[in-house]
């Protein structure tokens, strides 16, 4: 019997692949696979894993013997999810894997932004010692400060475990408020977009990337954020109006910002570059071999469920 053509495209660990190879005929080999080489043999294959590339309608034309395809990683805005699904295409995430190294990475660079590392470094190696007892060159603590995440999924979820740790106070909005025993048990409490806004001290964002969440972090909303507060972003770019924020942070609207993700990644504005309030990181929420390596396991569980049982796993496309 032969086996299903799996292709994958783009930068994985070989370790994650290795069920997958076990069920089925796996074509992996990202230093050829071009847009164009895909476009011409995509109609080969019956599942992809899709990394680095946009799964548009041009692309899901192309499959014309494609079952599933899924994303590596929670993320899935760059596939045509209501296209493929009019072609009998599954599409699916990774949620789980990506839980615990985004909500690592987004802490991360709340303490760096907060404690500003990044100025304190820069200085440093400019051969420069930073008075850190003249206020202007002082960070922030975070004990009893307010915590304001915007999306409480499970990203959201650990980050309030965290800050907890650290002595915060945490309150949420979300499309939906949590249960009353959920929200007993996580310590948290559910508040209105403009209290969030008004009332945080940081501001986490773990939203996915919408119609009604693009740019819902603009000038606006900035103005109306506390000066001394920060906003965390290691969800997605388009949650954030960039040029906003930009000028918000050179106007000392907010004290800071720390971005894992941009509006026009992978190109950053120089601007925002030069600015020594803010954290930036290359989208590496899960930029560790560990998390890599599982997400490319739930990427091949998503493959394997459906081609092998027809149970479609964490599809996004219903």
């Amino acid at each position: 019997m032969n086996k299903a053509k799996i292709l994958v495209t783009g930068i994985i660990p070989e370790a994650g692949l290795t069920e997958l190879k076990e069920n089925f005929e796996v074509v992996h080999a990202p230093e050829h696979e071009t847009r164009k080489w895909v476009l011409a043999h995509l109609s080969e294959y019956e599942g992809l894993i899709l990394i680095g590339m946009k799964g548009d309608r041009e692309l899901i034309d192309a499959g014309a013997n494609l079952k599933i395809i899924t994303a590596s990683g929670v993320g899935y805005d760059h596939i045509d999810i209501d296209y493929a699904k009019q072609k009998g295409i599954v599409v699916a995430n990774c949620p789980k894997s990506v839980l615990v190294p985004t909500a690592e990475m987004t802490f991360a660079l709340l303490l760096a932004t907060v404690r500003r590392l990044h100025f304190y470094d820069k200085n440093i190696r400019q051969g420069k010692w930073v008075n850190v007892s003249k206020p202007e060159n002082m960070g922030t603590g975070l004990q009893g400060k307010t915590l304001g995440i915007y999306g409480m999924g499970r990203i959201g979820s650990e980050v309030a475990k965290y800050a907890q740790v650290f002595g915060m106070k945490v309150i949420y909005h979300n499309r939906h408020q949590l249960a009353s025993e959920v929200e007993k048990a996580e310590h948290v409490s559910y508040v209105d977009f403009d209290t969030l806004v008004k009332t945080s001290d940081v501001i986490t964002l773990h939203a996915p990337a919408l119609p009604s969440t693009t740019g819902v972090f603009n000038s606006k909303v900035f103005k109306q954020m506390k000066k001394t507060a920060y906003i965390i972003n290691a969800a997605r770019g388009q949650l954030i109006n960039q040029d906003d924020l930009i000028s918000a942070l050179k106007n000392g609207e907010i004290a800071g910002a720390g971005l894992d993700v941009y509006e026009t990644e992978p190109q950053v504005p120089q601007t925002l570059c030069e600015l020594d309030n803010v954290v930036l990181a290359p989208h590496a929420g899960t930029g560790t071999l560990e998390a890599r390596t599982e997400t490319a396991k739930e990427a091949s569980r998503n493959l394997i469920s459906y081609l092998c049982d027809h149970k479609a796993l964490n599809r996004v496309n219903e």
